[in-house]
């Protein structure tokens, strides 16, 4: 697949909520994740530890929806725009995280994706 398909693969299982599926068939298996600085796993690398990234978010926050922007691609990049509407399982108020993600994909596949935000809450 070319970035446009990938983009729009990405798209169509986030908005399914298959984020999983998502990692296991459009990313690397040496992927990257950049969060911003001073945020957990700031850095994460590798394709198991991505999904277990993914997995602890669901551990940390019950999620009660969210939407994805279309992406907008250029060359081998692409974003969009995200929102997460949560609520932190240890307690505290429920909120909407809201971010702007920028992937880059070579040879067929998400080689990085880095997240955009600012606390939430």
């Amino acid at each position: 697949m070319n970035t446009p398909e990938i983009a729009q693969r990405l798209v169509a299982l986030c908005r399914q909520g298959a984020y999983e599926t998502a990692k296991r068939e459009l990313y690397a298996a040496d992927a990257v994740s950049l969060e911003p600085e001073g945020s957990p796993n700031a850095r994460t690398a590798g394709i198991e530890a991505l999904l277990a990234k993914g997995k602890m978010f669901n551990d940390m926050f019950e999620v009660h929806g969210g939407t994805v922007s279309d992406a907008v691609v250029a060359g081998p990049f692409f974003s969009c725009a995200l929102t997460v509407d949560v609520t932190p399982r240890a307690g505290g108020p429920r909120f909407t995280l809201a971010e702007i993600a920028v992937y880059e994909v070579r040879a067929g596949k998400i080689v990085r994706e880095q997240f955009f935000y600012s606390g939430g809450g």
